[in-house]
């Protein structure tokens, strides 16, 4: 299929591969962050990547960061800083045994299912009808899945501290079936991400996709780790409130990307203002040459009486 169409044409591109083995790199990092942090501080602050992506082009491509970026630059790290400061406390996960009793926990079970029932629903149902159309299709397959594939991501690095501290973790089966599990969700992430950036804009996708991705990532936490069981009613208001801010950063930094900030932007009241200024300005400068023009006129007619008395004589 030609690209604008959902297919995958850009498979056959060396900077798609580029950007693909970067993006990796990065997970990795973020693999990491998930094994020792709790996925509701972790998911959040990878706006700050949207955000340096923004100061790399505006530096390095030559983009222009009109005012709205730059203020949603601002409200992004704002709201990072309040959700590091609030940030939940999970319960204590440390092996894969109290892995596996959390999985088999009956919310978590219940939300998998319904997680699995919508995606296929979207995939086969509405997509071939709607994801031509609308953006939401593709962009909840992958806030979807992806709040399972984060989970997975937990139980691996999990996997990994034992496997670092002599523990037998290659004979354990549930850290392969996590590991076949996070390769098929990310898989499929890859795969309806490409399919919505490939149709539609990306200042449209970005925004939509951080912030379902990341509400439900954070619900899929909720029930896992039960990290909001034990949080007090501030804490819970102030990383409400640093994610709200970071997702309103987020929509300033994206939807008003092409957009320049002129005058007639500002509101009626600072128009009317300025307009108001001007005129005062304007007249201060009639006021002012009117004072002159005596002087000048004066000078006009001592001018003509010296030329009159000149004719005379």
């Amino acid at each position: 299929p030609c690209l604008g169409q959902g297919g995958h044409a850009y498979l056959q591109e060396w900077l798609w591969w580029a950007g693909l083995l970067c993006m990796g790199v990065g997970e990795a990092a973020n693999f990491a962050a998930y094994a020792f942090a709790p996925a509701t501080l972790v998911t959040p602050l990878g706006a700050l990547s949207v955000l340096v992506s923004a100061v790399l082009s505006s530096t390095f491509l030559n983009e222009q960061l009109n005012v709205h970026g730059k203020i949603g630059c601002i409200l992004s790290i704002l709201g990072s800083t309040v959700m590091v400061i609030h940030a939940p406390q999970e319960e204590e996960v440390s092996s894969l045994e109290s892995m596996a009793e959390k999985l088999k926990d009956p919310g978590f079970i219940v939300f998998a299912a319904c997680v699995l029932v919508t995606s296929l629903l979207l995939i086969f149902v509405a997509g071939p009808r709607y994801g031509q159309n609308n953006v939401l299709v593709y962009v909840l397959v992958c806030s979807a899945i992806g709040s399972l594939s984060v989970s997975c991501v937990k139980g691996l690095g999990i996997a990994l501290k034992e496997l670092f501290s002599g523990k037998p973790v290659l004979k354990e089966p549930l850290g392969w079936v996590l590991l076949v599990c996070l390769v098929i969700c990310i898989s499929t992430q890859i795969n309806y991400l490409n399919k919505a950036l490939d149709i539609f804009n990306t200042s449209v996708v970005t925004p939509i996709y951080y912030v379902l991705f990341t509400t439900a990532v954070m619900m899929c936490s909720a029930i896992l780790f039960k990290e909001w069981q034990h949080m007090v009613l501030d804490n819970i208001i102030g990383t409400i409130s640093g994610f709200l801010t970071i997702v309103s950063g987020i929509f300033l930094l994206h939807a008003f990307r092409d957009m320049p900030f002129t005058p007639d932007l500002l509101p009626l009241f600072l128009q009317q203002g300025r307009a108001d200024l001007h005129a005062s300005w304007r007249s201060a400068d009639r006021h002012q040459s009117c004072q002159h023009q005596p002087l000048l006129a004066s000078e006009d007619k001592g001018s003509q009486s010296t030329e009159e008395e000149g004719e005379s004589m």
